[in-house]
């Protein structure tokens, strides 16, 4: 009996704690708890964000335009400023590529206006260079583009766009280009190497938003999500603005 009376009062006596560890367990702590294991989760990400943005502005740093590329079967230039077309043009010149396909040119320039914005030979110009309209956006460059190899059955293909640009154009061609390969051609603007984009406000700027594009694209390789416009209107460029 005594042993009954020990035991019985041994449990009674654990219930205060019972009862605390429960109370312990309330919205309000759970709601702690919660706060505190987003807090932390979004830490992790922002430091995921920050390093990888600093390996991405490493990568597109060092890119440097070729002296001498190897000589193609085509090649392809994406809008989005004077350079890149001045560029395409001089490698279809040189004979570095059988033809040019200018892929994202607004719909309102005409292939007068292009010609003479680019400054190339008009014969060359006439005979060697396609124009593509359809594109939008570096996702419809790369659609109007593939196509567009697939009909000439290339084998290689020189891809000139800028450095910042030329991450996320790889990654776009290289999913629907399965049948050539790919050989780039970073257009340099602006010097960029040895951490230079850090003292630059609006190279920053730019190389944050390319990253943000980028993270997107290699999201919508596993996730499917509806393309937004980023291209740049060739408008102005071919009106010689």
């Amino acid at each position: 009996m005594a042993m009954d009376v020990r035991d019985s009062t041994g449990t009674a006596g654990q219930m205060p704690v019972v009862v605390a560890r429960l109370r312990d367990r309330s919205p309000v702590s759970r709601l702690r708890t919660a706060l505190r294991i987003s807090a932390l989760s979004l830490l992790v990400l922002v430091m995921l964000f920050a390093a990888g943005f600093g390996w991405f502005a490493n990568k597109v740093a060092h890119l440097t335009t070729p002296a001498n590329p190897a000589k193609a079967d085509a090649i392809i230039v994406l809008t989005g400023g004077q350079s890149r077309l001045d560029a395409a043009m001089d490698l279809l010149a040189s004979g570095k590529g059988e033809r040019l396909l200018i892929s994202g040119v607004h719909p309102s320039a005409s292939r007068r206006q292009l010609q003479a914005a680019t400054g190339g030979d008009k014969k060359l110009f006439s005979c060697c260079v396609d124009i593509d309209r359809a594109a939008l956006d570096t996702i419809g460059n790369a659609e109007e583009s593939a196509k567009w190899v697939e009909s000439h059955a290339y084998g290689t293909v020189i891809l000139v766009t800028n450095n910042y640009h030329m991450p996320r154009s790889l990654l776009e061609m290289g999913r629907l280009l399965h049948g050539a390969k790919l050989e780039p051609y970073p257009v340099v603007n602006s010097n960029l190497d040895n951490g230079g984009w850090l003292t630059k406000p609006r190279a920053l700027r730019v190389l944050f938003t390319e990253y943000a594009k980028y993270l997107l694209a290699l999201a919508r390789g596993i996730v499917p999500m509806k393309p937004t416009p980023d291209g740049i209107a060739l408008a102005e460029t071919a009106a010689g603005g």
